[in-house]
């Protein structure tokens, strides 16, 4: 075990052991390597003194001093997509994050407890905090007023250690200067001290210059910060969605245990034309604990142990916090976060979080015998089945791979949460011997399945399919470069005729679903394997699932999901979409599903030769017109298999004229709630949601 040492140099073999770990961490390895010992400096906490308040005020000034400037500007309006990844909804949203994470900072730091946002009528939105506000005099550097330099100057702030802030989130400074470049106008008021200073921005440029607006004795700190997204840049929509909004505030609500955030909705307003028709308020006192409760409940599963195992460590100044709680489903859902940010990506804090819980895990199996000395260790997908658990670590000098922080790198937070686990975790199960064996059974079950999923794999892939793995209804195409490949999943062996008959065998691949695709969420991957639906998509695509899943080994660029405009069609595709989800997610993650778009009717008139394809209501009646409306039909499709292969290829399989629809994941956490609970087993959630949803249906075949 590597220790400290003060004023003396590392050994030659320490130096090595060092960098093999750091090298191990780079290489993203680790998840089942049992070799890391236990870092004895780290501090872990009692789940009696959970959950912790682990803001803390720093110690020195905020002042205009601390607003240091690192130099460099960039065009922000030129490349929007650089800062915040994209100008679609997701980028749109991404400006009201970046201006609430300053304020989770203030929090951070321990100077605020109250953030409001609030959407308005001309669709600006207004975050305001009660932390310090921003130093309110001349910025020793720059010679402007501190305010304009942070929201003016890109790599301006206050988190680039001159000791403003302890630990935070955003580390760039660029937040800020970004949302303010990106929007039509932006005015700030500042409130500092009892004193109330303003300016306004337009499109990044100072439209009205900074002022002391004088005493503000009802409101004596923090920022209040409304701004209009420039519709010039965001050219898709500048509306804002409501639940989009709340899902993330409500999620650091949780990272921040007592912080009251209150979403409102002034967009609409209620009879006293005051009140906002839609207003959350959030504070969660039980913080990452209060966060995996909600997460269990939210799918409608049924817990394996009652209590949520919340773990703290601690070394210098970076703190661990692991919440965790098993459930009755095979799916896990693993949130890791850091100084607030959601690192989907992962980084060292999961990597050490899953080391840590397989060895743990295998020592108190061998221990309780429930592990013979003959047995296999149990595998990470073993231990994490039906596991939900959020990591978040708050941190010094974070070290993120980009602007949008999804992935940590610091290697020392890998011994501190691997350490965190190792402790808390074993002394949990030594404590809770009934609950330590529920938890080790249902791994133990999930290893058997794991096992007879092995042999269903070998078994299909000695099954005789000629001399090839791929599936034998499977009409492939000529083109063997992926970027230029399409594998058209269709409904019937009749749609799947006309489908290969009228597609461009070049690059287009035909594959006929055969019987009932299985629904995925109420079953482990054995009987996955052993599905007649299931296993000829496996073979096609070339890839894998689970375990063995390798994206670089996809055999085609685009999957298109072609099935019935109708009830049972749209029941396929949500079939598909939750396998792809549960077992091939990095599908969906690069782009690679998508939806065709058949038309609903084919319109015409009588003894013309005219035919006009209707992908709605609205666009039929609209054709009725065109064509003049007497004599003209329109005999709604009832299937893929109605279309003669001409009409599918017009209408549907060629690239310049048919609509596809790219399947994406804007929030991985909405789309399992969403999965859990339309294709879970629990009947009365899913009869809750139809009732609340089904005036939103379209296109219904009845």
């Amino acid at each position: 075990m590597l220790q400290e040492k003060e004023n003396e140099e590392l050994t030659e073999a320490e130096k090595n052991e060092v960098e093999k770990s750091i090298l191990s961490v780079d290489a993203g390895e680790g998840e089942e390597d049992e070799s890391f010992d236990i870092d004895e400096s780290v501090r872990t906490f009692d789940s009696s003194d959970a959950p912790m308040n682990l803001t803390e005020q720093v110690e020195s000034e905020y002042n205009d001093d601390e607003i240091q400037v690192l130099e460099g500007l960039d065009a922000v309006r030129k490349r929007p997509g650089m800062y915040i990844g994209t100008t679609s909804t997701r980028g749109l949203h991404h400006l009201v994050y970046e201006i609430v994470d300053n304020s989770i900072d203030e929090a951070l730091a321990g100077f605020c407890d109250k953030i409001l946002v609030e959407l308005n009528p001309d669709n600006s939105v207004t975050v305001t905090d009660n932390g310090r506000g921003i130093p309110a005099g001349i910025h020793p550097v720059k010679q402007i007023p501190t305010l304009e330099v942070v929201y003016t100057i890109l790599h301006a702030g206050g988190k680039f250690g001159g000791g403003g802030y302890k630990i935070a989130g955003g580390l760039h400074g660029v937040g800020a200067s970004v949302v303010n470049s990106l929007s039509e106008w932006m005015e700030v008021e500042d409130y500092v001290d009892g004193e109330k200073y303003t300016e306004r921005f337009e499109k990044g440029k100072v439209a009205r210059p900074f002022k002391d607006e004088g005493p503000s004795a009802s409101y004596p700190h923090g920022v209040r910060v409304t701004f209009k997204p420039d519709p010039e840049i965001f050219t898709e929509t500048t509306v804002f969605d409501y639940d989009t909004l709340l899902t993330r505030l409500r999620e650091q609500s949780f990272l921040n245990a007592g912080v009251r955030i209150v979403l409102a909705d002034r967009r609409q307003l209620a009879e006293d034309g005051q009140s906002p028709i839609k207003e959350d308020e959030l504070q969660y006192e039980g913080g990452i604990k209060n966060f995996v409760t909600y997460l269990n409940e939210t799918r409608h599963y049924a817990v394996v142990h009652p209590d949520v195992i919340y773990m703290v460590g601690e070394k210098g100044t970076s703190i661990a916090e692991i919440a965790m709680q098993y459930n009755d489903s095979y799916n896990e859902l693993l949130l890791t976060f850091a100084n607030n940010m959601h690192t989907i990506e992962g980084g060292t804090h999961e990597i050490g979080f899953k080391a840590a819980l397989t060895k743990v895990m295998n020592d108190y199996a061998r221990k309780k015998g429930m592990l013979k000395d003959s047995d296999k260790n149990l595998s990470g997908e073993d231990v994490r089945e039906g596991l939900i658990a959020v990591i978040s670590v708050k941190l010094e000098d974070a070290q993120f791979e980009s602007q949008t922080k999804a992935k940590l790198g610091n290697s020392e937070i890998r011994t501190l949460v691997e350490s965190t686990i190792s402790i808390k975790l074993r002394e949990y199960l030594e404590e809770h011997p009934v609950e330590g064996k529920a938890i080790l059974d249902k791994a133990l079950a999930a290893s058997r399945a794991r096992e007879a999923a092995r042999k269903a794999r070998e078994q299909t892939r000695r099954k005789s399919f000629g001399d090839t793995t791929l599936p034998g209804k499977l009409a492939d195409c000529q083109e063997k470069r992926t970027d230029l490949t399409e594998l058209y999943l269709v409904e019937g062996d009749s749609a799947g005729g006309s489908a290969k008959s009228g597609r461009n065998s070049k690059f287009q691949a035909i594959l006929p679903l055969r019987g009932k695709v299985l629904n995925v969420e109420k079953t482990r991957l054995d009987k996955v394997y052993s599905n007649l639906s299931l296993i000829p998509i496996i073979q096609a695509l070339g890839c894998g699932i689970g375990e063995e899943f390798d994206i670089t080994k996809l055999r085609y660029g685009k999957i298109v999901i072609m099935s019935d405009a109708d009830v049972d069609g749209s029941h396929i595709q949500i079939l598909l979409l939750t396998f792809f989800f549960r077992h091939m997610r990095p599908l969906i993650e690069e782009g690679h599903i998508f939806l065709a778009m058949p038309p609903l009717y084919k319109v015409y008139k009588r003894g013309g030769k005219q035919e006009l394809y209707a992908y709605s209501d609205a666009e039929r009646d609209e054709f009725i017109e065109q064509l003049g409306g007497t004599n003209v039909e329109a005999d709604r499709y009832k299937g893929l298999g109605e279309m003669n292969p001409e009409q599918l290829w017009e209408t549907t399989m060629d690239p310049e004229k048919r609509t596809l629809k790219k399947v994406t994941i804007e929030d991985a956490i909405a789309c399992d709630e969403t999965f859990s609970l339309l294709m879970g087993d629990k009947v009365e959630p899913r009869k809750v949601f139809i009732e609340q949803n089904a005036k939103f249906a379209e296109n219904l075949d009845i």
